[in-house]
């Protein structure tokens, strides 16, 4: 298989699925920090990622990973007693967003769209936790889900990119010659 965007299944957790859906078996934090860099890879600016998943399942830590592939050297805390996260010096840019404290789906929705509004007008990633309080259809973004696995040890990380990705992907992918 040639895994282009994420090298060897070991280097970052063993591959459960070659679908369009990618699931990953993460078993210590440094995997889960290794997934984030190579996700960031695979996105381009004014990507969405949703990122889901109970408490502790390493939703910051991901984007701990993320973070130091765009470059940014400023430490990576969680979003969520300030809401959003701003770290200009990435590239491309990053907002760094934390929706747990917001019940209410219009106050998350809200942030939410300010948010997006100043990802798009910077050309920067957006990095959504608890995606769930959002009442907001968002199609177009990726979707990775964080769960711990049945047996306790480590978690596992589903990734859903989106169908323009998917797309950007494959055209991307080199051509086999026969």
């Amino acid at each position: 298989m040639n895994d282009k965007y994420f090298g060897d299944a070991e280097a970052s957790g063993s591959l459960i699925s070659q679908s369009t859906d990618e699931t990953r078996i993460l078993d210590d934090l440094e995997a889960t920090k290794d997934l984030g860099r190579r996700l960031a890879a695979r996105l381009q600016p004014n990507d969405i990622v949703l990122l889901e998943g109970p408490l502790g399942a390493g939703k910051t830590s991901l984007v701990q990973g993320l973070a130091e592939a765009l470059g940014i050297q400023e430490p990576i805390t969680s979003p969520t007693f300030a809401l959003a996260q701003h770290y200009p010096e990435g590239t491309p840019p990053l907002i760094h967003l934390d929706l747990y404290r917001l019940e209410q789906a219009v106050a998350a929705d809200d942030l939410f769209l300010q948010e997006e509004e100043e990802a798009t007008a910077l050309g920067a990633l957006l990095m959504v936790e608890w995606p769930e309080r959002l009442s907001l259809a968002l199609p177009d973004a990726w979707r990775l889900i964080l769960r711990y696995q049945s047996d306790g040890e480590g978690r596992l990380a589903t990734i859903h990119a989106p169908l323009a990705a998917q797309r950007r992907e494959r055209n991307q992918r080199p051509k086999s010659s026969n």
